[in-house]
């Protein structure tokens, strides 16, 4: 009992000063005295019911464990913005290793930085411990020559957490129990006036993370805020950075991008500010060349409406759509050389996809779509015999068949293939027949060779 009573009042002197706020249930709870200023919902106006019940469950579970927690960074961002969070990220003191005792359905993840996701029936919850100061001389502080962070498995207070983030609209804390809003870095008056600021020194924060130049371009072009001056003049001299980016962390990015629902204007933002090359072959060529840019803008265009109405997107199919110029490229290449049509196509697709991976760490599973997508493009021009029947049952056929519609829409073809295969996949079984009828062979259509039958030996 001795020994208890004394680490509490000598452990009271390390800790920052706090005060006391009185939350709607009555309870009153102490809060570090972190000199950010404290925004209640009267002046920022955030509707509660936009926060989701697991989002709230779990600040209340650490909050009545005696921890603090708080919705954090981009939810709140959105909040005030008056749009629904798609996820609620959450910031603590308490470590994983507490969270995950706390709740029943969690694990800890992570080897950069250990994470705990709370699960709630289909929801996940992200907590992150409050992150300290990654200048540190430890094994769990580790920076390279260029200033690039490797590993910052660093705990710290909120106040050191803030100055982590990276930019200022991102460095907001929400308490639902007194819906008061924390802000370190004035980053409620940053999104009240339309602007994205860089938290410190911008060359510094690009320097240590360089994938935070992406992360400008998408919110800028996502949330409509103007990039501030200090922030947006280093990127195009510090965009040879992104080359030391494990392609894994650039995958994630870019398809954070492409699917928020404003795909074409990202796609300009990095032409702007010349983060496109290197990227993906598009960026680096297509965007330059009128038909090669109007099939990415349609499929770019395409990919934003079904975001914005919230219908599912497919990664494969929209990377299929954004590497097919080049396909197409190294296809005619091949043929050139003397290779017959349907080889040289899959000789072409590996040799993308090769290229890709070294750049991207596009997932597998979406390489496999992408490669059907794309391997089943020359059986559309196969309308004769039992072949249309064959690829009408293909698992793949709705996704090669929107594919083929936006090279007809394009250009690339003509629209009376896309037209044709409108009316066969629609029509109706005994009908199809009559639409084979008089239907001109395909010039890119590969004969397929008859087999000899061996003959059997005679006795």
């Amino acid at each position: 009992m001795i020994k208890k009573l004394l680490q509490r009042v000598f452990s009271k002197k390390d800790k920052p000063a706090k005060h006391e706020t009185t939350q709607p249930n009555g309870r009153t709870k102490k809060r570090a005295d972190t000199g950010a200023k404290s925004i209640s919902n009267n002046t920022h106006g955030i509707d509660r019911r936009l926060l989701s019940n697991a989002a709230v469950k779990t600040t209340e579970g650490l909050q009545k464990a005696g921890f603090e927690a708080y919705v954090v960074g981009g939810a709140v961002r959105d909040l005030l913005l008056k749009r629904r969070p798609k996820d609620f990220d959450i910031a603590t003191d308490a470590t994983p290793e507490q969270v995950n005792r706390i709740f029943r359905r969690s694990r800890i993840i992570g080897r950069r930085f250990r994470l705990v996701h709370v699960i709630f029936g289909d929801e996940t919850i992200e907590v992150s411990t409050f992150r300290g100061s990654h200048l540190g001389d430890t094994a769990d502080n580790q920076v390279a020559d260029s200033g690039r962070i490797l590993r910052d498995n660093v705990f710290g207070n909120q106040e050191e957490d803030a100055v982590r983030r990276d930019f200022t609209a991102n460095a907001l804390y929400y308490d639902p129990a007194t819906e008061d809003i924390l802000d370190f870095h004035n980053g409620v008056a940053d999104i009240q006036a339309g602007i994205l600021k860089m938290i410190g020194d911008p060359v510094t924060r690009y320097r240590e993370d360089p994938v935070r130049m992406l992360r400008a371009v998408r919110l800028s072009a996502k949330l409509g805020l103007k990039i501030d001056p200090a922030t947006e003049t280093p990127i195009p001299k510090l965009a040879e950075l992104l080359s030391d980016v494990p392609p894994s962390r650039l995958f994630d990015e870019m398809l954070k991008l492409f699917l928020s629902g404003h795909a074409i204007q990202s796609a300009v933002q990095l032409r702007k500010h010349g983060l496109h090359h290197g990227l993906l072959p598009l960026l680096d060529v297509v965007l330059e060349q009128p038909i090669g840019a109007k099939f990415v803008n349609l499929a770019l265009k395409n990919t934003d409406a079904r975001v914005l109405a919230e219908k599912p997107v497919s990664p494969g199919f929209l990377f299929a759509t954004l590497l097919w110029h080049e396909v197409l490229v190294a296809w005619q290449r091949y043929q050139k050389q003397g290779n017959r049509p349907i080889p040289a196509l899959h000789m072409a697709m590996t040799e993308v996809t090769d290229i890709q991976a070294e750049k991207l760490a596009i997932h597998k599973r979406y390489s496999v779509t992408m490669k059907e997508i794309w391997g089943l493009q020359p059986r559309f021009e196969m309308r004769v015999g039992k072949r249309p029947f064959g690829l009408l049952e293909h698992p793949r056929f709705r996704a090669a068949y929107d594919f083929l519609l936006l090279r007809c829409e394009s250009g690339e073809v003509e629209m009376e293939l896309g037209e044709w295969w409108t009316k066969f996949a629609e029509t109706h079984p005994e009908e199809r027949l009559n639409l084979l009828k008089n239907v001109p062979p395909s010039n890119n259509a590969e004969p397929r060779t008859r087999r000899r039958r061996r003959r059997k030996p005679t006795a």
